[in-house]
C-alpha cells in the first residue's frame, strides 16, 4: 500500500513548489528512487494538467559513466539533456543514493571536465534560470545511518521537515528578505570567522519550499570583491563524494587567498581552482528551519539548519540574489552559530540581527524555532 505521506509530498512538489499546471512540461528525474514514490509524483503531476518526461539514473551507472568520461562523451550527454531541458517548464529532482560516497574515488580532473562540459551548459544554463524547479533527497538507511538515527525515526523525521507549513514559513521569512535588501554592511563574527563584506544592491531571496525541500533560508551574495576576514565551518561538508572537515578560508577583497581542511587541503584548492570564479562567493544565506538542527552530510538539510549561515564559493544565481560570479561549481558549505556550537552574531549596518542563532529583532522572531 502506498504511504500517504508520500502523496502528501507529491501534491507538495506540484502545488507549493512547481505549480504545475496544463501549461506546463515537467521532467521527473529521479535517482534511485522506489518505482512507486516516482508513479505517485508523475501521477499527482499529469492531475494538474501537466506533460510529464521522465528519467530514472542510478548512482551507480553514472560513477561508471565518470570512470571512463571523456570530454567528447560529456559534450554529447550535455547536448542531450540540454535539448531535453529546454522542452520543459518545471523540473523536479528526486536524489536517492544507496552509497553517499559513490563518486569519491573518480579522479578530480574528469570531475572538474564534468562541471564544466556538462552541469555549467545543463545545470546553470537552462534548468535554474528557465525552469519552475525542486530538489529533494529521498528518506534511504544510508541517510538515516549519516544522520545517526534509526530508519523509521529518519523516516519521521524526513516527511516532518519535507512537508511542514512552507506557506507560515514564506510569511515570517518576508521580513528577512525585506531587510536584507535594503541592507548595505554585513558582519559575521564568531569562533575563527570573523567576516565584513557588503550586499547593497544584490538584493535578497526568501525561500521556503519552491526550490528545495527541506527548505528555509534567505539568501543574498556578497559584492564580489567586498568580502575580508576569515570563516571556520564546523560542519562536516561532502562534496563530489569526499568529506571534508574543519574547512578554514581566509579571504581578501572577495577571494578565496588561503584554505584549508585538514588532511584534504589538496583536494580543497584543486576544487576552488576549478576555474577563475571558484576562489569567490556566489552566495551568502541564513538558515532557519525549524526542524533541522544537526547536520547529516547532507547538504540539501544541512543548509537549512535553524541557527545556521551557508557561505559558498562559485557560481551564482541570477539577481535578485546573485553577484555575477560564475563559475562550474556551487558549494554550499554550513556553520552553526547555536551555542552548542560555539555562537556567534550575524550584524546588518552595525545592527545585531542574530546571536548565537537566534533572530533578535522582533520583526525577525518568527523565524526563531519556537513560533513553528
Amino acid at each position: 500500500m502506498l504511504d500517504p505521506r508520500i502523496t502528501r509530498l507529491a501534491e507538495l512538489l506540484c502545488d507549493h513548489s512547481t505549480r504545475l499546471n496544463s501549461e506546463d512540461a515537467v521532467l521527473v528525474h529521479a535517482f534511485d528512487i522506489p518505482e512507486e514514490a516516482v508513479a505517485e509524483i508523475v501521477r499527482v503531476a499529469q492531475s494538474r494538467g501537466a506533460k510529464v518526461a521522465v528519467r530514472l539514473e542510478s548512482n551507480l551507472v553514472k560513477r561508471q559513466m565518470l570512470h571512463g568520461m571523456t570530454e567528447a562523451n560529456a559534450k554529447t550527454i550535455a547536448a542531450i539533456e540540454k535539448y531535453e531541458m529546454e522542452q520543459m517548464t518545471a523540473y523536479i529532482a528526486l536524489r536517492g543514493t544507496h552509497n553517499y560516497a559513490e563518486t569519491a574515488d573518480v579522479p578530480g580532473e574528469i570531475m572538474k571536465m564534468w562541471q564544466k562540459e556538462y552541469t555549467t551548459p545543463v545545470v546553470f544554463g537552462v534548468r535554474v534560470p528557465n525552469t519552475k524547479w525542486v530538489a529533494l533527497r529521498w528518506p534511504t538507511p544510508g541517510m538515516a545511518q549519516q544522520a545517526s538515527m534509526s530508519t523509521p525515526a529518519f523516516e519521521k523525521f524526513y516527511f516532518d521537515v519535507c512537508t511542514l507549513d512552507y506557506a507560515k514559513m514564506a510569511a515570517a521569512t518576508k521580513p528577512l528578505e525585506e531587510l536584507m535588501a535594503r541592507t548595505d554592511k554585513v558582519r559575521i563574527t564568531g569562533p575563527g570567522t570573523d567576516l565584513s563584506f557588503s550586499i547593497k544592491g544584490i538584493g535578497a531571496v526568501g525561500c521556503a519550499g519552491e526550490a528545495n525541500i527541506p527548505d528555509g533560508e534567505c539568501f543574498t551574495a556578497p559584492v564580489r570583491e567586498s568580502m575580508n576576514g576569515t570563516v571556520q565551518y564546523n560542519t562536516v561538508s561532502l562534496y563530489q563524494g569526499t568529506e571534508f572537515k574543519d574547512i578554514f578560508f581566509r579571504v581578501e577583497n572577495g577571494k578565496i587567498v588561503e584554505a584549508t581542511a585538514g588532511a584534504n587541503t589538496a583536494k580543497l584548492n584543486e576544487i576552488l581552482d576549478t576555474d577563475e570564479g571558484a576562489r569567490y562567493f556566489g552566495e551568502w544565506a541564513i538558515g532557519f528551519n525549524p526542524y533541522v538542527l544537526e547536520p547529516m552530510k547532507d547538504t540539501l538539510f544541512d543548509e537549512k539548519i535553524a541557527g545556521s549561515f551557508h557561505l559558498t564559493p562559485g557560481n551564482a544565481y541570477d539577481p535578485p540574489g546573485g553577484n555575477g560570479n560564475k563559475s562550474s561549481i556551487h558549494w554550499d558549505i554550513v556553520c552553526i552559530q547555536r551555542p552548542e556550537y560555539g555562537g556567534g552574531e550575524i550584524w546588518f549596518d552595525d545592527v545585531l540581527i542574530r546571536k548565537d542563532g537566534l533572530f533578535v529583532l522582533d520583526e525577525l522572531k518568527g523565524l526563531n524555532p519556537d513560533n513553528f
